[in-house]
């Protein structure tokens, strides 16, 4: 019998039992959270209507709402470090929603009036229940946690690009929604775009949707190549979620510098920061697993469609000067 045979013929058992064991990990988390929920709503109803609990019952409430919360906090706490800090966060914000909606139902059981069921009881039991159903939905591996994160940017980066658009697309006044109706109206400089001011959104505008199309070609190749399997491919994952984490605010904070009175410096800045971020995200990519030769052609397309974009900016900004 060749090493590798042997070799494999060992390993075949070794995965077995790794598979079985997150099966099992997988009921323990379902059934610890069904615990909480179970247990809140008990806790709730007790104290819905006359007559109270005992002091009695009140105990054997408290211990087995303790019980199941300790018991869903456990989940967090074995949860192996090994296998990815993106997945380990989201468990562990979850735990913590969980949590805190527990302890603010207690609160409000605390503060209303005993024997009858208060609007705020009846939210806070709401808020546990759903908290639980979004621990219950949690991503069972590193590779699902980044697709959440990339899925979440996508979204607000998206948000960000139709307001602009919207903004442009609108005749009157875009902070028209926001003056008081005894208030003057202000000056053209201030409420509306320039001629300039327009040409010089058009990179920015570029720059914003080179951000979007890196998020979702970069979705794409993580559910593609993404891999969960060795220490290294976790840790890149865990650095693409990290660094994409940064679009977002990036991309707003260019969004919101676009409104008239345009500030010019302020967008440059804006502007440098995110194409200064892009780059960086995509020489990430570039080095990471998920980058294939097919997604090579991408990564070098938005690189210069960076590059094209920051400089049309700046050429932008510096006939205005």
């Amino acid at each position: 019998m060749s090493a590798d045979t042997c070799g494999e013929n060992v390993s075949l058992p070794l995965r077995n039992l790794l598979n079985s064991i997150r099966c099992v990990t997988d009921r323990v988390r379902d059934q610890a959270v069904k615990a909480v929920s179970h247990e809140a709503t008990k806790l709730s109803l007790a104290f819905s209507k006359p007559p109270l609990p005992s002091p009695q019952d009140v105990e054997k409430f408290s211990e087995s709402t303790m019980k199941s919360v300790l018991s869903l906090s456990t989940v967090y706490y074995w949860l192996p470090k090994d296998q990815g800090v993106s997945l380990r966060r989201q468990v562990r914000d979850a735990t913590v929603e969980v949590l805190e909606g527990v302890a603010q139902l207690v609160e409000v059981i605390l503060s209303s009036p005993l024997q009858s069921l208060s609007q705020d009881q009846l939210t806070s039991t709401g808020s546990v229940w759903s908290a639980c159903d979004h621990f219950a939905q949690l991503p069972q591996d590193n590779k699902a946690a980044v697709l959440m994160v990339l899925s979440d940017q996508i979204g607000v980066v998206k948000d960000a690009i139709e307001e602009v658009e919207q903004a442009l697309s609108e005749a009157e006044d875009p902070f028209s929604d926001i003056l008081d109706n005894d208030q003057e109206p202000r000056g053209n400089q201030d409420t509306y775009w320039s001629e300039q001011d327009r040409l010089l959104i058009g990179p920015c505008r570029g720059l914003m949707m080179a951000a979007a199309a890196c998020l979702r070609k970069l979705t794409s190749a993580v559910k593609a190549n993404g891999d969960v399997t060795t220490a290294q491919n976790l840790a890149q994952l865990d650095d693409l979620a990290d660094i994409t984490k940064e679009i977002s605010p990036v991309v707003d904070d260019l969004a919101l510098c676009l409104y008239p009175p345009m500030d010019y410096s302020g967008v440059e800045n804006n502007v440098s920061k995110l194409a200064a971020l892009l780059k960086k995200v995509l020489q990430i990519i570039r080095s990471s697993h998920v980058c294939g030769e097919s997604q090579l052609t991408w990564v070098q397309f938005l690189e210069g469609a960076v590059d094209h974009n920051l400089q049309k900016a700046k050429d932008l900004i510096q006939q205005d000067s």
